[in-house]
């Protein structure tokens, strides 16, 4: 077993990548991870329970990553090894992909802004492989993923490739602005941000949630502007929004929610709390220039109707 730690203890594939490592809490989640690490095309390097893990992950040499599968309520000994990894991943001694159920997001929602770390809630065989493959490579590479792209779940992974590219390039017009409107000279502060009535913006989300009565939802997905909605309302109400109920909040799938999230937090848009009362607990809220931008916005728009 030992063999397939690293490439330098298996002269007879040091030309392939490192493997994939497994952790899982069940049976049934063990073999979930086998299946999505066989349809990659990825090595493997071993199979380990909870309990095993610390001391496998000490010994592994190198990995291409390392895949945690979850489907039970979390325990000491998981909240020990989620820690660990969360330590080595900010290190960079490796990437790290945490599968579960929704059911866990706000215990796991801490992980969720770690770079090099994807938290996948239930997901489908497509959305395992894409972030498998961001795992592995630094480059989205859909072709690697050899079976899965074959298949019926082919048009899936173009989605999330398209939906990558689309943060990019909307956080990207975000960091430089629109070039007709320069940005301002002078910093603005919330302090000197007009005032937003709490109805206005609540009529706002109302409406744009009435749009799924008539169309499909995901015509106007939108999770960026709906979670800065979210956010401007609670900070009007002087409401704390853990990180489960801004992914409800985006209406979009949570892991495509937590991906938007973190990357808005890495971009300073957003700012994550720690809740004092439970490590494990994450709010976010509006970073002080954007809830000024917000206010600005609503206030330069007056009474036309904005969804």
């Amino acid at each position: 077993m030992d063999a397939y730690l690293s490439n330098s203890q298996n002269r007879a594939n040091i030309f392939d990548p490192p493997p994939v490592l497994i952790v899982a809490d069940s049976e049934e989640a063990k073999t979930r991870a086998r299946q999505t690490i066989a349809l990659s095309g990825t090595r493997l390097a071993d199979v380990v329970d909870i309990a095993e893990a610390s001391d496998r992950i000490r010994r592994q040499a190198a990995a291409s990553a390392l895949w945690v599968e979850l489907g039970a309520e979390l325990n000491r000994a998981t909240n020990a090894l989620l820690d660990r990894i969360a330590d080595d991943v900010s290190d960079g001694r490796y990437r790290a992909v945490i599968a579960a159920p929704p059911a866990l997001l706000e215990q796991l929602a801490p992980l969720a802004f770690e770079i090099g770390l994807e938290l996948i809630l239930d997901p489908d065989e497509a959305e395992r492989a894409a972030a498998l493959a961001l795992a592995t490579s630094d480059v989205w590479q859909v072709r690697r993923v050899s079976d899965v792209s074959a298949d019926k779940n082919a048009a899936r992974l173009r989605q999330l490739s398209d939906e990558v590219s689309r943060i990019a390039s909307t956080l990207a017009r975000l960091s430089t602005g629109p070039a007709a409107i320069p940005p301002r000279a002078d910093p603005v502060r919330i302090e000197d941000a007009p005032a937003v009535p709490a109805e206005t913006v609540r009529a706002v989300i109302r409406a744009r949630r009435l749009r799924g009565r008539y169309f499909p939802e995901d015509l106007f997905a939108d999770p960026a502007w709906d979670m800065l909605l979210d956010l401007l309302q609670a900070e009007i109400a002087q409401l704390r929004v853990p990180v489960s109920s801004l992914c409800i909040a985006a209406a979009v799938p949570a892991t495509t929610a937590l991906r938007w999230l973190k990357t808005m937090v890495q971009q300073g848009i957003f700012v994550r709390r720690a809740d004092p009362h439970d490590g494990r607990r994450v709010f976010v809220e509006l970073a002080p220039d954007t809830s000024a931008a917000l206010r600005r916005y609503f206030a330069e728009i007056g009474q036309v109707a904005v969804v």
